[in-house]
């Protein structure tokens, strides 16, 4: 019997479904960097349990207008309205690490 990843990977990401990537209920912490759709962008913001998360950029959006969960790298989280941010030191990685991946963000 082959075993398949839940995991999303190219090809397979409607599996799960793009919530398990949205953080929700944060607290904005540190400075104020921009807005989005009428919204503020926190350099970082901290969850109920004190994870913290730094702003890394805006969520991409596949071919149907959903949030690109493929494009997420390992601990990366979507916030609404569509900001994408990292965790930052104790915070649960999004996904298992992917192999072969050559960019990387500063």
């Amino acid at each position: 019997m082959k075993l398949h990843s839940a995991w999303p990977t190219s090809g397979v990401s409607r599996r799960v479904p793009t919530e398990y990537f949205v953080l929700a209920n944060l607290k904005e912490q540190g400075a104020i960097i921009g807005q989005l759709a009428g919204h503020p962008i926190a350099d970082t913001v901290v969850d109920a349990s004190g994870s913290r998360y730094r702003y890394v950029g805006v969520a991409t959006r596949d071919a149907d207008g959903r949030f690109d969960v493929d494009a997420l790298r390992t601990g990366e989280w979507i916030v609404q309205p569509g900001l994408v941010y990292a965790a930052d030191g104790k915070a649960s990685p999004s996904r298992p690490p992917r192999r072969g991946r050559d960019r990387d963000r500063s």
